[in-house]
């Protein structure tokens, strides 16, 4: 298994990896021999879901990464910043940070209690600030360190101010990262957003959001995770942006995106956020 790649040695911290997008970006460090924390809150199987933060850490170990798996909550910031210590006590360091952790519901504001709005605020904006926050300090002066946040572009035009309280809680995911862009510049930490153009195929597209059929207009997680891993090897004065999945790939010289598609010629279904499955210009071979 190759340990030698860009991230060999390095550590990343990563919110919610015990399946689907989080997990894929792992294991891709991972083969390159990187050191993976990972907390998130499935700790026993989920009935529904697959996968728990232990069998994930067993898969990114089987990649070739070394793992630290940790139950918590990033609501807490307590459990966060123990988490975090914990890391740093292990591996000595961090020089990657990936928020990922989400929550969904599409519901409009005459649908959402504050209850579920709470949750999705708490975990996207609440937890992003409390990871980022808890890690920073550990970051500065490593080696090409990287935050990077999963959430879209912020779109303004009136087709994309709704679902009032999952855009709220993904645009500010967006905000804290381009916030913290520029904050971070003279540290040297780059923090950037990444967004696909399409659905993913994850537990969420499978239970939530059309089952069968949409995840057969999906594409896998690994695009994410190959696009993830060409930004947090970029050196890190490129910092402050927007990226989509697609662009990324296409950008680094990938010339087929049908390799990540689900179902092979299928009808692929826009993401939210974004205006078409592929970039401008891109050609189908």
């Amino acid at each position: 298994m190759p340990t030698s790649g860009p991230l060999a040695g390095k550590t990343m911290f990563i919110s919610g990896a015990s399946r689907g997008i989080g997990l894929a970006i792992a294991k891709r460090a991972a083969r390159d021999g990187a050191n993976i924390a990972l907390i998130a809150k499935t700790a026993q199987p989920h009935p529904k879901l697959d996968g728990t933060i232990y069998s994930a850490a067993a898969e990114i170990e089987d990649a070739g990464g070394q793992a630290l798996p940790i139950v918590g909550d990033i609501r807490d910031g307590d459990a966060v910043e123990a988490a975090v210590a914990t890391t740093v006590e292990r591996f000595g360091g961090i020089d990657i940070c990936v928020n990922n952790a989400s929550a969904i519901n599409l519901g409009s504001i005459l649908e959402v209690p504050l209850k579920r709005f709470d949750l999705m605020n708490g975990i996207e904006v609440r937890g992003t600030y409390a990871v980022s926050q808890a890690c920073i300090p550990h970051m500065i002066n490593r080696e090409n360190p990287h935050i990077l946040t999963l959430s879209p572009p912020i779109r303004l035009e009136p087709q994309w101010l709704r679902p009032t309280a999952y855009m709220m809680a993904k645009f500010g995911m967006t905000l804290c990262a381009l916030g913290m862009a520029e904050e971070l510049r003279g540290h040297g930490i780059a923090s950037n957003t990444l967004w696909p153009r399409t659905m993913i195929a994850t537990a969420a597209v499978q239970n939530l959001l059309g089952g069968d059929e949409a995840m057969a207009r999906s594409r896998t997680p690994q695009i994410y995770a190959d696009a993830a891993y060409a930004i947090v090897t970029k050196p890190a004065d490129y910092t402050g942006h927007s990226l989509l999945c697609e662009d990324v790939l296409v950008e680094s010289g990938v010339t087929d995106l049908s390799v990540y598609d689900c179902v092979p010629g299928s009808e692929l279904g826009v993401d939210l956020w974004v205006d078409a499955v592929n970039p401008p210009g891109y050609v189908q071979p």
